[in-house]
């Protein structure tokens, strides 16, 4: 019977770290080690696929002493600086979690270097692991906000269902649609959205003539608008407010457009648009759609024009401040920006609820629904900016040193042996555009990503898996070189795709490392793709590889052996273990630490693990 933990003796305990114990590496990588989705440095800023860094700071302080200095070659947002930083002095919670693994470390100052190639990580990194003085940041960015309500905050004035006067929280938009019976134009509130209890239908209900559809087969309505930033006119998606929520004192309402939302609506269209809108094309790529992108060309068609007035106001106001202080500011804008500011906000309808529940843009795509949502853009900065100092108090002020560089990881400029330690979560071969995703805030920035040598499967790119595995080879010899000589490498990756595997196995073959252990990093929400995409993996592989090639020779098991010992080991462990998607990331890890290609995608092995559990629940009922 095979366990989740028996990699471990592969490892060369005369040869580890000497902080590095047996001990320590059972608990490390033998069971899932949690990561969690919460805590101020983890909410300041949404990037895709981002790690806790109170989870990464577990491998640090276990691989590595104090003093040492650790590298991550795909940086991203900087959470593994971050990691290195909270090993100075870790938090209550920090502590208690390392002592309830067994883990032995000695708590002290790291140091990191991180390269990130992308425009918009790598000033995020620079900016969290480098912060101003939290209480000046704080005023500022107060001061910035009433003086752009000052000038703005009209924008959002409403009045309530008894003629009050609040403001808007949020307005739900809604495309248009034709009845294919009556032909009369119809928004797609009237047609799928009901409250008490709150739903939002698949078919399409004409609420003048009764037709009824599937909403697949309805079309949307266009309309020709002049675009006074080009100066071009543009054909978009026509859309109309369908309801207005808002606040009156501390009572919340909500109710349909009046005649002065209409009115206020007019009015804004006739603000000019603040000269600091960069007006710049999209660069579109592998997540464009035509139906729903239709009349995105350029980045201000992601916001509505009220949303892209008061946040152009609120920039042009960052232009105050200089150094740190301005970055931190430009940092608090933009981790609201994409993910709230624009029209990829949206609403979602749950079960029990009588209203719909607004919620943020989708992680890792760039998707518009019909009934998008515009947010209150100084309510919802405020709330944000609690969260950030929370973020800066933990970090200003530490003694270690981290470096972060906007550079590719292919060229590494470091001396021969002078790494003590790497973490890095590479991409996962074509389940991220990042250079895409973050478009919209690189644009405000005015710093894009060089997708020359972003490492990723695209079609968009003109690279393939093969393309794909000879960066990720350049990048991991990198690893090789500048680790010192018995230094090794804690590399966390996450795909379904078996051939996705089989790549980084060569990658890192091919840059002379050897998978010494392996575990699963369990992080405890997935990322939207790793909820909704088929065959999704819960819970991401981690894989320590050392420098020392392998020498046991292997033979080639057979899967379904494998997969019927790890599924019956998993009954005797807590029921997270139970999950086909954690008994496959099981069966990777078991395949690449025998140093041996992953035989299988993740949908095969779903199907057979229900086919296997429906048997020996029969078997076991006696039929």
């Amino acid at each position: 019977m095979i366990y989740e933990g028996e990699p471990v003796k592969r490892f060369n305990g005369s040869k580890q770290n000497k902080s590095t114990s047996k001990q320590t590496l059972d608990a490390l990588y033998k069971r899932a080690l949690p990561a969690k989705r919460t805590g101020p440095l983890y909410g300041a800023f949404p990037y895709p696929t981002k790690i806790s860094p109170e989870a990464i700071a577990l491998y640090i302080a276990s691989h590595t002493k104090p003093g040492d200095t650790v590298f991550d070659g795909f940086a991203g947002s900087g959470t593994t600086g971050l990691a290195a930083l909270l090993c100075e002095n870790p938090s209550d919670d920090l502590r208690a979690e390392a002592d309830r693994l067994g883990l032995q470390v000695d708590w002290g100052a790291r140091n990191a270097v991180l390269y990130e190639l992308g425009a918009l990580g790598s000033f995020v990194g620079k900016t969290l692991t480098s912060p101003p003085d939290p209480k000046s940041f704080r005023e500022a960015a107060n001061k910035i906000l009433s003086r752009a309500e000052k000038d703005t905050g009209w924008m959002y004035e409403a009045i309530d269902p008894d003629g009050n006067r609040g403001a808007v929280r949020h307005a739900v938009w809604s495309d248009l649609l034709p009845c294919p019976a009556c032909r009369r134009k119809v928004t797609l509130w009237d047609a799928c959205v009901s409250l008490q209890p709150a739903s939002i239908d698949s078919a399409f209900h004409c609420p003048r003539c009764s037709h009824e559809a599937s909403l697949d087969e309805i079309e949307r309505l266009t309309e020709t608008v002049a675009d006074d930033v080009t100066g071009d006119k543009t054909e978009r998606r026509a859309r109309k407010i369908a309801r207005v929520y808002g606040v009156t004192g501390k009572t919340r309402w909500s109710r349909s457009p009046s005649n002065a939302d209409m009115a206020l609506l007019e009015r804004i269209a006739d603000e000019p648009i603040p000269e600091s809108v960069p007006n710049v094309l999209i660069p579109w790529g592998d997540l464009y759609r035509r139906g729903y992108h239709q009349g995105i060309t350029h980045l201000h068609h992601f916001y509505t024009r009220r949303n892209l007035i008061v946040f152009a106001r609120l920039w042009e106001l960052t232009g105050d401040y200089g150094g740190r202080l301005r970055d931190a500011l430009r940092f608090w804008l933009l981790s609201y920006n994409a993910a709230h500011a624009t029209v990829m906000t949206r609403v979602v309808a749950k079960s029990g609820q009588k209203d719909l529940v607004v919620t943020s843009a989708q992680p890792g795509v760039l998707y518009i629904s019909g009934l998008p949502v515009e947010k209150n853009l100084f309510a919802g900065l405020q709330r944000k900016l609690k969260t950030i100092v929370e973020a800066f108090s933990v970090i200003h002020g530490r003694a270690g040193k981290v470096e972060v560089c906007q550079a590719s990881s292919c060229a590494v400029d470091l001396p021969d042996g002078s790494i003590d330690y790497v973490f890095t979560d590479p991409p996962f071969g074509g389940n991220i555009p990042y250079a895409e995703i973050s478009f919209i805030n690189e644009a405000w920035l005015g710093d894009y990503t060089d997708r020359a040598d972003e490492i990723i499967v695209s079609n968009s790119q003109k690279k393939n898996l093969s393309e794909y595995q000879d960066l990720l080879t350049t990048a991991l010899s990198e690893v090789r070189r500048i680790l010192k000589p018995h230094g090794q490498a804690t590399l966390v990756f996450h795909s379904a795709s078996a051939e996705v595997w089989n790549a980084l196995q060569t990658a890192y073959t091919g840059a002379g490392l050897n998978v010494e252990c392996a575990g699963v990093l369990d992080k405890t929400q997935g990322s939207f793709k790793q909820v909704t995409t088929s065959g999704a993996v819960r819970g991401d592989p981690v894989l320590l590889l050392g420098k020392d090639l392998a020498t046991e020779e292997t033979t080639p098991e057979c899967v379904w052996t494998i997969a019927a010992q790890l599924s019956d080991a998993a009954l005797t462990l807590d029921p997270s273990e139970q999950t086909p998607q954690r008994l496959y990331s099981r069966l990777v890890s078991h395949f690449l630490t025998n140093h041996q290609k992953v035989p299988l995608d993740a949908d095969d092995f779903y199907r057979w693990h229900d086919t296997h559990h429906m048997a020996k629940a029969v078997h076991c009922a006696g039929v």
